[in-house]
């Protein structure tokens, strides 16, 4: 799919646009509002207004018909005026979003309580999930969704490696940097424990990468960071047996193809991004140090808090058969796991680390 600077000709069916202009995650935690609008508007062709680089994974999300490019919020979106029928602010409610949508002059607006454009809906809360947040705004427009239903399409083309423990070393900000030598602690704990790894990031994490491959003895191949795009990163991930991250897109992938993961927090509250607790997922972080900066370039204390033991740890708790793994088996098994609960608050090698409720700033 891609990514259009403008609506393209009507296709004779009603339109419905939806706003959601940020990044990987912040895509992925509105997939649950996105599947809910396709079952109440089977009849409309639906928009997608959100970054282009994330073409390849909004391919993979099927209620989107079309994928529209918005490049933060300092432009007009690209649609002429009065031509949307519904518009879905799932960005914000702040003027930068609000008046973005209101441009659109759609007939009906599904947004949150707007009194400055006299918009009728939810009044912004803060201490609640991400995921949560969207998935209620359109159940309170009488849309129903569940904010646990996140799963995305499989990437057509095959995997350039299945039945791998995928351990995603990139992150966008230091501030979400776990250490390279505990990350070389966790590969060498995967590997005999019969995993073969890989290890994955962006461009920027190519580096970082070649130094946990090489202090954790893995060849030159297993490094795929700054190797895939976003498609075939997806298939990896869908195919893995397992993943370990820190707060990323990778981790939402995870949830988005039911594949058991570990996820490390620093700055941001897993109470806000934490993957479902109904799904084979375990959440570490200390919130008890936590600074919350997520632009900072030091790794928050409440990353550093978590030890390799604790993400091995960690994994020998989660549904994955020990042994050798087999090439092909996450595909037999459609890239899911057997359900698991996320790790309660409290346990010994998790700290602070359910997933529920949090916040994000509106804009």
């Amino acid at each position: 799919m891609t990514a259009l600077e403008t609506m393209p000709p009507s296709d004779g069916r009603p339109e419905l646009l939806a706003l959601r202009a940020i990044k990987l995650g912040d895509l992925l935690v509105a997939v649950p509002a996105l599947h809910a609008l396709r079952r109440a508007y089977p009849d409309h062709r639906i928009t997608l207004a959100t970054t282009a680089w994330l073409a390849p994974v909004v391919e993979l999300i099927p209620d989107v018909d079309v994928h529209l490019a918005q490049h933060g919020l300092d432009h007009a979106i690209g649609a002429p005026h009065r031509t949307v029928d519904v518009a879905v602010n799932l960005h914000g409610t702040g003027p930068e979003s609000s008046d973005l949508v209101a441009a659109l002059g759609a007939r009906r607006v599904i947004g949150h309580h707007d009194p400055a454009h006299g918009w009728d809906g939810p009044e912004w809360a803060d201490g609640v999930h991400e995921r949560e947040r969207w998935a209620g705004l359109v159940s309170w427009h009488g849309i129903p969704a569940d904010p646990d239903d996140v799963a995305i399409a499989r990437p057509v083309d095959p995997p350039v490696v299945t039945g791998a423990a995928v351990v995603h070393v990139g992150a966008f900000h230091g501030a979400r940097h776990w250490p390279t030598d505990r990350f070389a602690d966790v590969v060498r704990g995967l590997r005999t424990r019969g995993l073969d790894v890989v290890l994955t990031g962006g461009a920027d994490d190519v580096v970082r990468a070649r130094a946990v491959a090489d202090a954790a003895g893995l060849a030159p191949e297993a490094v795929l960071a700054g190797v895939l795009d976003l498609q075939p990163f997806a298939a990896v991930v869908a195919a893995a047996r397992l993943v370990v991250t820190v707060d990323t897109g990778a981790a939402h992938l995870a949830s988005a193809y039911g594949i058991p993961s570990v996820v490390l927090f620093g700055p941001a509250p897993p109470e806000a991004w934490g993957p479902p607790v109904s799904g084979p997922h375990v959440v570490l972080t200390d919130a008890s140090v936590r600074l919350g900066d997520v632009f900072s370039e030091v790794p928050d204390p409440a990353l550093l808090a978590v030890s390799a033991e604790d993400v091995l740890c960690a994994v020998d708790g989660l549904p994955l058969r020990v042994g050798t793994a087999v090439p092909g088996d996450a595909d037999v098994h459609g890239g899911s796991a057997v359900r698991r609960d996320s790790a309660v608050r409290g346990d010994a090698a998790v700290r602070g680390g359910t997933s529920g409720s949090g916040s994000a700033a509106p804009q």
